[in-house]
C-alpha cells in the first residue's frame, strides 16, 4: 500500500478548522437535527424517508451512518448538506438554522460551508488534479493556487498536481475529490460511500485522509455507508432503518484506518 504522508504544517491549514468561524472546542455542536421528517409524494403512495430524526453531532467527531438501501441514510446526508429540504423539522449547522434559508442563501451554504465526497469522483477529465481543485477554490473566492496545492498536499498528492484524472488511480482520484472538498475549508465534510468503488488498500488510503480531517481542529466528518467494517474507525456509529434512527453508540477506542478490513 502507498502510504499517505502526514499533513505538513502548511497543508494542515487547509483542513477544516481553518475557517475563523469554525468551532474548535470538542463539545461544540456542529450539527443539530430536531424532529426531521422527509416525505416524498403524498397519500397512499407517500414514501417516508425520514421519520422524526433527533440528532446532535459534536464538532470534531468522525460519524459513520450505517443502513441498507432505503434506510434513509443518504436522505439524512442530503438534508444536512442542503441538497434537499426537509418536509418538517429544524436543522442547525454551527448554530445556524439552515431550514429558514432561501434558495440563494442555501446555495451559498452548500458552496462555502459543506464539503461533499461521493462514491463517484466527478472530476473534470480535461483538467489536471490541481485545476480540478482550483475550480472549486475559485467558487468560494480563492483565486490563488497556493491553497489548492496545499489541499493536494494534505491528501498526499501534490506530486501529482499536473496529472489528468485519466492518469490517476481510483484511490488517487478519490483523494483529489477530497482535496476539492477540503479546499473550501468546510464546517462539515459529508461523504456518501467514498470507498464504494475502491479496493481495500486504496480504500484505506482514503479513510486515512478522512480520519485525519476529523482530527483537525473543528473537523467534522459524517460518512454514509452500507459497509459496516468502516464503523470500527468511527468515534460514533449511527444505524438507520426505515427512515428511523435505530441505534446511536459512541466508540471510545476507534481502530486506525489501516486496521479496517473487508
Amino acid at each position: 500500500m502507498t502510504n499517505v504522508p502526514s499533513v505538513p504544517t502548511a497543508a494542515a491549514a487547509i483542513l477544516p478548522g481553518g475557517h475563523a468561524g469554525n468551532p474548535t472546542g470538542p463539545a461544540a455542536t456542529a450539527i443539530r437535527l430536531e424532529r426531521i421528517v422527509k416525505t416524498y409524494g403524498s397519500g397512499e403512495v407517500a414514501v417516508h424517508a425520514l421519520r422524526g430524526i433527533d440528532l446532535e453531532i459534536e464538532a470534531g467527531q468522525f460519524v459513520v451512518v450505517l443502513g441498507p438501501s432505503g434506510s434513509g441514510k443518504t436522505t439524512l446526508m442530503n438534508v444536512i448538506g442542503g441538497i434537499e429540504p426537509p418536509t418538517g423539522g429544524r436543522i442547525s449547522v454551527a448554530g445556524r438554522d439552515i431550514t429558514t434559508l432561501d434558495d440563494r442563501a442555501l446555495t451559498a451554504y452548500r458552496r462555502a460551508e459543506v464539503g461533499f465526497v461521493f462514491q463517484f469522483f466527478n472530476l473534470v477529465p480535461t483538467l489536471t488534479a490541481l485545476e480540478n481543485v482550483a475550480l472549486v477554490a475559485e467558487l468560494v473566492g480563492d483565486r490563488g493556487s497556493e491553497s489548492s496545492l496545499a489541499a493536494l498536499r494534505a491528501v498526499g498528492l501534490d506530486d501529482r498536481a499536473d496529472h489528468f484524472p485519466g492518469a490517476l488511480s481510483g484511490g488517487e482520484q478519490q483523494r483529489v475529490a477530497i482535496a476539492r472538498a477540503l479546499v473550501k475549508r468546510p464546517t462539515i465534510l459529508l461523504c456518501d460511500e467514498p470507498t464504494g468503488s475502491l479496493d481495500l488498500e486504496t480504500g484505506r488510503q482514503v479513510l486515512s485522509v478522512l480520519n485525519r480531517t476529523s482530527r483537525a481542529p473543528g473537523g467534522t466528518v459524517v460518512l454514509v455507508t452500507h459497509n459496516s467494517a468502516i464503523a470500527g474507525m468511527a468515534d460514533r456509529v449511527l444505524r438507520m432503518g426505515s427512515g428511523e434512527l435505530l441505534d446511536d453508540r459512541l466508540q471510545p477506542h476507534p481502530i486506525a484506518p489501516e486496521e479496517v478490513t473487508w
